[in-house]
Formats: structure tokens, C-alpha cells, sequence
């Protein structure tokens, strides 16, 4: 097979021996290391930090090129309707931008993809050098979140599909909503920090969650992320001017119907990146307007921000949940740093709630004490 990126060719035998590599990357680091001393296609593979889950991600090199090897349990019998292929090809075609697929092999469980290099959303905010600088980084990956909302619908979906997608078939209605915070629940506050709950603060937490849980799932859907923040953004640079900055989606395969407020909760409302009031409320402005020119449709400016803030605590909610099981089930303390600041984000928003007062004080109360 040929594989060309951008002018750069590479050899005909270049698949063969992607697949001939991870044969020994399967039998070990060793085996794989003297492997690629031997091969004339291959210059190096690189292991790279990767995300929350159990994928493993490498760089590789071949030809002057880099690329992203994607390694992942085998997938022979969902082949290229594995969800990520399913949803990256979807994005692909509203013209929404992530990776790349070169190449993928099911039976050996690996996706190629281009390489976007190191710079997330997040560590290009650590550069910004002022409030509006902040604010336009931001606006540019609200623009494409946009698209995604407007542009990738169920009859866009049945032009390229058959059958219906699973991403279709899901959403955050009530059950999906209240799993995920029965999830934190019993990650965070029994199993971490080992909190024997009373029946009637259950039931204040049960109930308040309950209620919140329905508002949400009443709202109308659009298709998200579901995982829509500062990591999982690539800041993709072309030159050192930035002047043509890609912003692109990874991390998507997840996706699933929810409110449009869903999406746009996890980015402003971020676990890892605090963005304050003001900036928040600029951006949500960006967002409403943005969005009422796309779709032509008048937004509810106070409902449609009520929602968000309802919107944020639970989703911050189901974050630390996450969080808390990384340490629980992989052994994997890295996340627990990030719930002091989610934490905040849920208190200040609900602070703005009277009616969830009691709940509030109770989360908070088994929280600290």
C-alpha cells in the first residue's frame, strides 16, 4: 500500500510493515526494539502519554514523516464500525476536523493516524498573555463545537450508514444522567473517602439530583463530544505565526445525543483550566450568538444559561466520580489533583440555586468533614 502526507511518500511495503512491528510489539518491548533496528521502513516507535483510558499511543516515525499509532484491544467484530472510526468518519464529512485515519488493522486492534504533535488546548493556555487573548482561544474552539451541533444530524448520518449508529440510539436521559452520579456516588464519597452516609442526607442528595437530572433530560438534543475540554483539544500549528491553527477534536468516540449545553458545560466549566465569571459569560454570549446565526433560530438567552449552570454540576459531579475510579480500579492517583478545583465549580454555580441549597450543604458537608 502508498501512503502520502502532505508531499511526502512513503513506500509501498509501509503497511506490511506497521503490521509486521506490532506483531512484535505484541510479543514484547524487546522483541519490538530489535525489530526495528533490522527494518530498512521504520526509523522508531516512541511510547507517548496518552489519556484516561486503556488505549496506548505511540509515534511513529518512517520516512521523514511522524504518525500516531493508536494501540487498543483487537476489534475484528466491529471492524470499521468500531465507534471511533464511525464517529471520526461522521465529523469528518460535516467538515468538523480530527484526525486523520491512515490505516487500521482489527485484527491486530491499531489505528494510524496523523500525527498533530503535543499541544493541547490546555498547554497553549498556559501561554496566554492576557484576558482577550484567553477569550479567542476559546472562541475558536467554540466555532467548530457549533458545527458539530448544527451539522452532524441523524439524516446526515443515514447518508452514509445503512443502519442507524449507536452514537443516534444513545442519550443522557434521566437513567444515564443519575448512573453517572450513583457512579461518583460510590467512587468518590464510599469508596474514597469512606463516608457512611445517613439515610436522610441520602435522600436530599437522591432527590435534588433526581430533579436536576429530569430538567436536563427534558431539553431538546443535539449530538456531543461527551468529552469536550482543554485535553481534548489539539492545537495543531502549520508555522510559528498560529495564524492557521487548527483546533482538533480527539477523544470523541464516546459521542451520543445530550443538550447543547452539554458540550459547551465540560469546556467552560473545565476540571483541569479555570476560566473566571466574566470570561464564562463572554463566552457563553460568543456561543448564543454564534450559534443563533448558524441554525437562524432566536436562543432563550436566561433558560438557555439556566440550564448550563444545571448542566455543569452535574457533569462536574460525574468528573469527580472518574476521577476517584482511576485511583480505585487502575491504581492511577493522577486525576485526584483535579477535584479541589471541580469541587469549587460546583459549589459557586449552585450557590446560584436557592431551591438546591440543602443539597449543597450536604455534598459539601461530606466532602470537608
Amino acid at each position: 500500500m502508498t501512503m502520502t502526507l502532505g508531499t511526502k511518500n512513503l513506500p509501498n511495503n509501509f503497511g506490511v510493515e506497521v503490521r509486521a512491528m506490532m506483531d512484535q510489539l505484541t510479543a514484547g518491548d524487546e522483541e519490538v526494539t530489535q525489530w526495528l533496528e533490522r527494518s530498512r521502513t521504520i526509523d522508531s516507535l516512541v511510547k507517548i502519554p496518552g489519556d484516561a483510558s486503556t488505549r496506548r499511543y505511540y509515534r511513529l516515525s518512517a520516512g521523514g514523516s511522524s504518525f500516531i499509532l493508536m494501540r487498543m484491544e483487537p476489534f475484528p467484530q466491529e471492524g470499521d464500525k468500531l465507534n471511533f472510526l464511525v464517529i471520526q468518519k461522521l465529523m469528518k464529512t460535516a467538515n468538523v476536523d480530527v484526525p486523520t485515519v491512515l490505516d487500521s488493522d482489527p485484527e491486530r486492534g491499531f489505528i494510524l493516524l496523523e500525527d498533530l504533535g503535543d499541544v493541547t488546548l490546555l498547554r497553549r493556555l498556559q501561554e496566554v498573555s492576557s484576558p482577550d487573548v484567553e477569550r479567542h482561544l476559546y472562541e475558536k474552539v467554540i466555532d467548530p463545537l457549533v458545527d458539530l451541533q448544527h451539522s452532524v444530524t441523524v439524516e446526515m448520518a443515514s447518508k452514509l450508514y445503512s443502519t442507524p449508529i449507536d452514537a443516534f440510539k444513545l442519550r443522557f436521559d434521566h437513567e444515564k444522567l443519575m448512573w453517572e452520579v450513583n457512579f461518583t456516588m460510590e467512587h468518590f464519597y464510599k469508596t474514597f473517602l469512606a463516608r457512611n452516609i445517613k439515610p436522610a442526607d441520602m435522600k436530599i442528595i437522591q432527590d435534588g439530583f433526581s430533579e436536576i437530572c429530569q430538567t436536563l433530560a427534558d431539553q431538546p438534543t443535539v449530538f456531543t463530544h461527551r468529552d469536550y475540554h482543554s485535553r481534548n483539544v489539539m492545537v495543531h500549528s502549520a508555522d510559528e505565526t498560529g495564524a492557521s491553527d487548527r483546533f482538533v477534536m480527539i477523544d470523541f468516540q464516546d459521542a451520543r445525543l445530550g443538550p447543547a449545553q452539554y458540550d459547551l458545560a465540560s469546556l467552560l466549566k473545565d476540571s483541569y483550566y479555570q476560566l473566571d465569571e466574566l470570561q464564562i459569560k463572554r463566552l457563553l454570549d460568543y456561543y448564543i450568538a454564534r450559534r443563533e446565526a448558524v441554525s437562524q433560530k432566536p436562543i432563550d438567552r436566561a433558560e438557555f444559561i439556566r440550564i448550563f449552570e444545571l448542566m455543569s454540576v452535574q457533569r462536574n459531579f460525574k468528573a469527580i466520580g472518574s476521577f476517584a475510579s482511576f485511583l480505585n480500579r487502575r491504581g492511577n492517583p493522577g486525576y485526584l489533583k483535579y477535584i479541589g478545583n471541580t469541587f469549587e465549580n460546583i459549589r459557586r454555580t449552585l450557590l446560584k440555586f436557592p431551591e438546591y441549597s440543602r443539597l449543597r450543604e450536604v455534598l459539601f458537608h461530606y466532602y470537608y468533614f
